[in-house]
């Protein structure tokens, strides 16, 4: 599957905002962000007039980019929420916050989202169980997210768990063990636990165009 292979904190300068992709690192002085936040290029400081469309395509890249989504990928996930009903923004939150891949990471089993897809990939997440190591597998509320028992031992994942306090915690819709190296998809959560920098409804309005 294709992936984005350019330097992360590259989309960090470009988004003026940190994205939090290279974990620890990013809650650290040696942030590349913080020492340099002017946007990528021969000439960061000449910016364009800032547009509708301008405004609605950044929120877009700055969602689609915290959570490692390639664009076609993306607008699959804007489709299937716009025929949900509901909040269509709202939803599309929602069904990115329940990949796997996210999940693992907001459950504290690694430091960041390419971690923790890498992590689905090599097959060291199980599902209820079962091993799945598809990193856009859509988590249920109810299901249970553990390790497998031979990946317990592996060094970076008792390093993202020391360091989960850094990043905020486990969020409120999910209960977790870090003992046992499992937790439970609880709820799906709302507009307001999400606390998304996000406005959601400019990627709204540039869809719907």
């Amino acid at each position: 599957m294709a992936r984005y292979v350019g330097a992360e904190c590259r989309q960090c300068r470009r988004e003026s905002m940190k994205l939090f992709l290279k974990g620890n690192k990013c809650v650290t002085d040696k942030c590349a962000f913080e020492r340099r936040s002017s946007a990528p290029g021969m000439h960061p400081d000449v910016r364009s007039k800032g547009s509708d469309y301008g405004k609605q395509l950044r929120e877009k890249q700055k969602l689609r980019r915290m959570y490692g989504v390639l664009e076609r990928q993306f607008r699959g996930y804007y489709q299937s929420a716009s025929r949900k009903s509901g909040v269509t923004g709202e939803i599309l939150l929602q069904l990115l916050e329940r990949r796997l891949d996210n999940v693992v990471f907001r459950m504290g089993f690694a430091v960041n989202r390419l971690a923790s897809r890498q992590m689905v990939t090599h097959g060291h997440v199980l599902v209820n169980g079962h091993k799945v190591d598809i990193p856009s597998f859509e988590v249920k509320v109810g299901d249970k997210i553990e390790i497998r028992e031979k990946s317990k031992s592996l060094e970076t994942i008792k390093q993202a768990i020391e360091t989960l306090a850094r990043r905020g915690g486990v969020p409120a819709w999910m209960t977790v063990n870090h003992e046992t190296f499992s937790g439970v998809f609880s709820k799906v959560p709302s507009r307001e636990e999400m606390a998304l920098p996000i406005q959601e409804q400019l990627i709204v309005e540039l869809y719907s165009k």
